[in-house]
């Protein structure tokens, strides 16, 4: 799978909402060494729950909670509809317990008698995140990764949340992990974290898992960090990414997300956050009336969705931006489940990425 123009063919990804029987396919997922960060649990109950969660989630036609999450799978039609890919929407991080992280600020100091300035970063634990719909588990099968695919994988979530917004906050954000290596070794962990709470990062990591964040966040201190006291380790590593989350965060960062406010309270990743209706895929979003028509007679790529919410289907298509029509063979109106003459939703992507 080296042809990416091959790989790019428009119509060949589907990005559907997860179901039950996908359980096989995302154990596999769980336990591949892929690109991105899965939050995919590798025991098959959890596994399971998580899926029958979600698939109540997308049915219900009641107005929503907040406590629900919504898994998505991507699919290569033209690999048998295998799944090469996952991601998902948790709608209100903190529903039971606060969504903590670290807001980070700089704090002038000022000395006249002395003629002084300083500008000190600083860390402050909060919870101002807490009922922001976050976005999860990015997760992509290694061959696709220069593909278009996570682009759909990843904006594809944007386009349901805009469709559905009364089910979302107005606010999106997004975790990217920190440094770590596979041995537990974390530099801000263990620069703070550790010196309150006497655990090592995996642990920790697996206590937020099954018990929250809340439990770890009242042992941090409640007063400033300065950021000038840290050992150097723990202060390089604040805000920088492990390299498993460099694709889904340059497609945030593309998107329009603010990257310089928040960082997770374990390893010191950048928590982007933005307003929904600021991000580029949900600005550029527009209704298009679906055609019979070959896919490849136009330039560039759109992000299509059939503006569904329990029966959502989304997809690249060629598009010429001329038109206010949007042409797709069979075989793509098949997969979004749409007739010619139904009206589809579509963001264009920039032509670099097209």
């Amino acid at each position: 799978m080296t042809d990416h123009k091959m790989l790019d063919l428009p119509g060949r990804f589907l990005l559907r909402p997860a179901v039950p029987d996908d359980l096989a396919a995302l154990e596999r997922l769980a336990h591949e060494r892929a690109i991105g960060i899965s939050s995919l649990p590798t025991d098959r109950a959890a596994l399971l729950d998580k899926l029958e969660r979600s698939a109540q989630a997308f049915a219900s036609e009641e107005e929503a909670s907040g406590e629900e999450i919504y898994l998505f799978v991507l699919e290569d039609l033209h690999e048998g509809s295998r799944i090469i890919g996952t991601s998902g929407i948790e709608a209100s991080p903190g529903f039971q317990d606060r969504f903590y992280n670290y807001r980070s600020e700089f704090i002038v100091q000022v000395s006249e008698e002395l003629g002084t300035r300083n500008r000190i970063h600083t860390l402050h634990l909060c919870h101002d995140l807490t009922g922001v719909t976050l976005l999860t588990g990015f997760h992509i099968a290694p061959a696709y990764a220069r593909s278009l695919a996570p682009q759909l994988l990843s904006r594809g979530r944007l386009i349901f949340m805009a469709q559905q917004a009364q089910r979302f906050s107005d606010r999106v954000a997004a975790e990217n992990p920190g440094p770590a290596d596979e041995d537990g070794g974390c530099p801000f962990w263990d620069g703070v974290g550790r010196r309150f709470f006497d655990m090592d990062y995996p642990s920790a990591e697996a206590l937020n898992r099954g018990q929250g964040r809340g439990s770890i966040a009242e042992l941090l201190p409640q007063s400033p960090i300065y950021v000038p006291l840290l050992d150097e380790a723990a202060q390089w590593a604040l805000g920088q990414l492990h390299p498993v989350g460099e694709l889904p965060f340059a497609i945030l960062m593309d998107e329009g997300f603010d990257t310089d406010t928040y960082v997770n309270i374990y390893d010191g990743g950048p928590t982007v956050e933005e307003r929904l209706q600021s991000l580029k895929t949900v600005r550029r979003l527009h209704g298009r009336r679906c055609v019979d028509g070959p896919m490849q007679a136009a330039h560039g790529r759109q992000l299509v969705s059939n503006g569904r919410r329990a029966d959502f289907r989304a997809t690249l298509a060629c598009h010429d931006d001329e038109s206010q029509e949007l042409a797709l063979d069979a075989a793509a109106r098949a997969a979004l489940r749409v007739e010619p003459g139904d009206l589809v939703l579509a963001a264009t992507l920039d032509r670099e990425l097209a």
